[in-house]
């Protein structure tokens, strides 16, 4: 046996017992006399004591133990006189009266450690010691376990969980396909999906009526903390239900969640249209757990005489409570140059200081203190606040706008911890037009319907017209994170075919890649639709964490590569030439 209790079991109330416990040394401590080891598992750590007068060659194996060595020991618990109150089993320990070693290991190349001084790319390297860290193991139970309450609360809705295929079809849409050459046909590929969203739509036409799938997806795209090459989604869809219907299920869904893995009770979900969401935030996604809404101040602003501002788009901005204070001139030049950065973009940053003894302003010149007084109603500005104000082209000014606001909220501490603001964005633009590509593009996927108010306007309408169809799309959003998104389809083949035409598809281009679902259609495909949670940014959202890497067993890292196994790798000649991939390449380098 090679253990009778784990390393985190054990309690005052055991002493006396005879146990067998196995694990990792974590530490040794060498007291003359006595040497401590401790013992770990995933369950915990348990005290262990070797005692040099009473069995000498035991003690003397164990003060050879290293770091990460395997063993076995058994022994009699009791009761530690120097107790530790911060370790569930800190009330006991065991008198080893027997143990081996199972496994030597060599020194690792970082501790062991809550807090451990391995860098990413390290810790990514020996991922396998990476995992037996606490924050890395809890994450990962953590991950199952909301697993586990998804399937309960799905499946207690009526929901089948149904797998779909990973080799599927490329298609031209959304991010970039990973491909798999086909040994059975030569010169084709397999896509591997970004998500099951055909398939799940044809599953609705199968009269399946509720499906769920907590499933892979895959996407080559650029890389970032909340992004991977590979990541799992909580994929739904349903039959005969409007866009009320799914988003109550799936507020439902979230409570459960928060309610069954941080026993968490979810306030209000409020929903916001998404250009209340722009206008008010600069973002679709808002993180709602601060205030500070942007203010428009064209009205007041322009035809003063200041060129900035006058010759823009929209002047705007955002009152920072009880800081006017907190910003010299330094750190004003600081912030300014922070919104300078190429990510952000902004050409300037104009402040106003709302002090005791005055005002004070980047543009007092052109503004009196009386204009700038005026102001203070419309910013809700009181004695005490600084407004920072953004001018430009609308857009991108609403954009950068956002980032102040939400540096803002990170560096005045407006963002309580454990606080989770839930919010359904809801009325997306169906379509929006790329002037480098000279086309529409998807909002969210070609397969979202119009709202049922547009459909005749999406089949007669000229291309101003186009512009402004509103689609019955909606996002899931939670502090500041897009957590969902989906839509009702559109299931009726004629307004498919006329999205594909918008979208720049010609017909031939469609039938190819989508006549499978075009010609589903025509055999009863009833009204429908669905969503798709990000799972491991679910995950990292509600354990307030930016990245969703530590959520994930093997991750990539930001060049798309495991560097445990050092994939992707180079394959062999003679698995290109079964591919027929050898010849291809060849004809490239001639």
């Amino acid at each position: 046996m090679y253990r009778s209790h784990t390393c985190g079991e054990l309690r005052i109330s055991d002493v006396g017992a005879s146990v067998t416990l196995s694990g990792w040394v974590q530490a040794t401590r060498n007291f003359g006399g006595l040497t401590f080891v401790d013992l770990r598992d995933r369950y915990g750590i348990t005290q262990l004591v070797f005692n040099q007068d009473e069995q000498p060659e035991l003690a003397d194996q164990a003060n050879r133990l290293g770091r990460e060595f395997v063993i076995n020991a058994e022994g009699v618990v009791r009761e530690r006189s120097n107790k530790n109150p911060n370790r569930p089993t800190g009330d006991i320990e065991i008198d080893v009266l027997r143990f081996s070693i199972l496994n030597a290991a060599k020194t690792p190349p970082f501790t062991i450690e809550d807090e451990t001084d391995g860098g990413d790319d390290l810790r990514m390297k020996y991922r396998y010691m990476d995992i037996r860290r606490n924050p890395v193991k809890e994450n990962l139970i953590f991950r199952s376990n909301l697993s586990l309450q998804t399937r309960l609360y799905l499946s207690q809705q009526g929901f089948v969980e149904i797998e779909t295929p990973n080799l599927i079809k490329s298609t031209p849409e959304g991010a970039r396909d990973f491909v798999v050459p086909s040994r059975m046909n030569p010169g084709q590929f397999y896509a591997l999906p970004q998500s099951p969203q055909t398939f799940k739509q044809i599953l609705m036409v199968g009269g399946m009526d509720k499906y769920f799938q907590i499933v892979k997806c895959f996407r080559d795209e650029d890389l970032r903390a909340d992004r991977q090459p590979e990541f799992t989604q909580i994929d739904c869809e349903m039959s005969f239900v409007t866009q009320e219907d799914i988003l109550n299920t799936f507020e439902g869904l979230t409570r459960h969640l928060f309610k069954h893995t941080l026993d968490l009770e979810l306030g209000d979900f409020p929903r916001m249209s998404y250009d209340e969401a722009i206008k008010r935030y600069g973002s679709d996604k808002p993180d709602l757990r601060f205030d500070m809404e942007f203010v428009e101040l064209n009205e007041v602003a322009q035809g003063k005489g200041f060129g900035v501002f006058d010759n823009s788009e929209l002047v705007v901005g955002i009152t920072v409570k009880g800081q006017a204070d907190a910003y010299s001139n330094k750190d004003i030049k600081k912030l300014t140059e922070w919104m300078q950065r190429p990510q952000i973009g902004a050409k300037g940053l104009v402040y106003i200081k709302y002090l005791n003894d005055g005002v004070k302003s980047s543009v007092g010149k052109f503004f009196d203190d009386d204009e700038l007084n005026s102001w203070k109603e419309k910013l809700e500005a009181e004695t005490g606040d600084i407004v920072f104000i953004l001018s430009g082209e609308e857009e991108k000014t609403r954009k950068q706008l956002n980032e102040l606001r939400l540096e803002m909220g990170r560096k005045h501490d407006l963002i309580k911890e454990g606080d989770f603001k839930p919010l359904w964005v809801v009325d997306f633009p169906l379509l929006e037009w790329d002037e480098e590509s000279n086309r529409f593009h998807a909002m969210h996927h070609p397969f979202t319907s119009p709202k049922k108010e547009d459909h005749q306007r999406m089949l007669d309408g000229d291309h101003e017209t186009m512009k402004s169809l509103r689609a019955d799309a909606y996002d899931l959003v939670i502090n500041g994170s897009e957590i969902g998104g989906g839509s009702i389809r559109i299931h009726d083949r004629a307004l498919q075919s006329k999205n594909f035409d918008l979208l720049g598809f010609s017909k031939e281009e469609a039938e190819a890649q989508f006549g499978f679902l075009m010609g589903a259609f025509e055999y009863g495909a009833p009204p429908h639709g669905g969503i798709a949670f990000g799972f491991d940014r679910l995950c990292a959202v509600m354990n307030g964490q930016a990245s969703i890497r530590d959520f994930i067993a093997f991750p990539k890292n930001n060049q798309g590569k495991d560097v445990m196994i050092d994939a992707p790798s180079l394959i062999d000649g003679e698995q290109l030439d079964e591919l027929n991939l050898a010849l291809n390449l060849q004809e490239k380098e001639d």
